[in-house]
């Protein structure tokens, strides 16, 4: 009888270690949360918003890329890694009939500011609202204002940096962009040389450099801020907590009072005081050796910030040019021939 069981026993054990990984996967997975940057005004873009959609819309709430909104496709980007009732939107409360129309009918909370005061206040607000619910949370911020050429791609190297995040406790994973000029009007990461194995360490930010620094980050290796980010929840607060505790510490009280299903208002007199207070420049720089970097690979992004790099974007993806940018370049250049024959006529 003895030897009859034992390899049932083993067998058994086998059975129960194989399983592991996938119930680890699982509890993992439940504990992925999103929060949408969505709250911005985009004034750069105004010019192409009226050629468009006829009003003065911030950028995402307009279809650059397609027949979906800039919000819409963020949306999908978030639902593919994430489920949907952990998706939080972070917003601006005059922004309101512009994007009801994308994110009225889904599962996704609403976090709703009363104006925009920079990234930080609200990504602040959002990680305290998900700290009420889920405390072991790792929450990836997504802007909502970007271009991957590979989506299947992106959600990739998403998934790795929330398995990089969980396995790293005590870092935020930042996704940086390969990129192919000394662009002076993106953010960069400075990184340390690489180690076999290990992520890349984050030594330092530049937010739009000129062009001398933006050469020299180029020639050595540095990578695109894109602005996503993976991490614990506990990582992210210590992060604020050393940072900017007296916003940390009054939003905490906020929070504590405002619960609702689908919608977080924040209170008007809360953002009385506040100053505009940028993420990157008030808390990840800071805090740079709590930040490790992964590279995208294979896929050409963009921050859809201004008109040219909009124009850009569509003509690199190698199809027909919609009817409002086929006119918005005809403008342009016709613009151009003007202020050439004046010049001309001048001289």
């Amino acid at each position: 009888m003895k030897a009859t069981h034992l390899p049932r026993r083993a067998a058994g054990n086998k059975l129960r270690e194989d399983r592991a990984p996938d119930a680890t996967k699982k509890v993992r997975l439940s504990h992925r949360w999103g929060i949408v940057l969505a709250g911005g005004d985009g004034v750069r873009l105004r010019s192409l918003t009226r050629l468009i959609c006829g009003d003065d819309r911030p950028k995402q709430f307009c279809p650059l890329l397609g027949e979906c909104t800039l919000l819409e496709q963020a949306c999908q980007r978030a639902e593919r890694s994430i489920h949907p009732q952990h998706i939080l939107f972070a917003l601006t409360k005059a922004h309101q009939d512009y994007y009801l129309p994308d994110l009225g009918h889904r599962l996704s909370h609403r976090i709703v500011q009363p104006c925009n005061r920079g990234t930080a206040p609200p990504i602040l607000y959002s990680l305290l609202h998900i700290a009420q619910i889920d405390p072991d949370a790792i929450i990836a911020v997504l802007p909502c204002d970007h271009y991957y050429s590979d989506e299947s791609a992106f959600t990739r190297a998403l998934g790795s940096a929330f398995e990089m995040a969980a396995r790293r406790p005590q870092s935020i994973v930042l996704l940086g962009a390969q990129p192919n000029a000394p662009e002076v009007e993106y953010g960069w990461i400075e990184v340390a040389a690489a180690v076999h194995g290990e992520p890349l360490q984050v030594q330092g930010f530049h937010e739009k450099p000129p062009f001398s620094v933006a050469e020299r980050l180029f020639q050595n290796g540095a990578l695109w801020n894109t602005f996503v980010m993976v991490g614990r929840l506990d990582a992210f607060l210590r992060m604020a907590s050393a940072t900017v505790p007296g916003l940390l510490e009054v939003f905490r009280s906020a929070t504590r009072r405002s619960r609702n299903q689908c919608e977080t208002r924040i209170p008007d007199s809360l953002y009385d005081w506040v100053s505009p207070i940028d993420f990157s420049r008030s808390i990840l720089s800071p805090a740079a050796r709590h930040l490790v970097a992964l590279p995208l690979q294979n896929m050409e992004w963009h921050d859809l910030g201004d008109p040219d790099r909009v124009l850009t974007t569509l003509l690199t993806r190698n199809a027909a040019l919609p009817d409002w940018a086929q006119h918005w370049q005809a403008s342009r250049k016709a613009a151009g021939a003007s202020s050439a024959r004046s010049a001309s006529a001048v001289a």
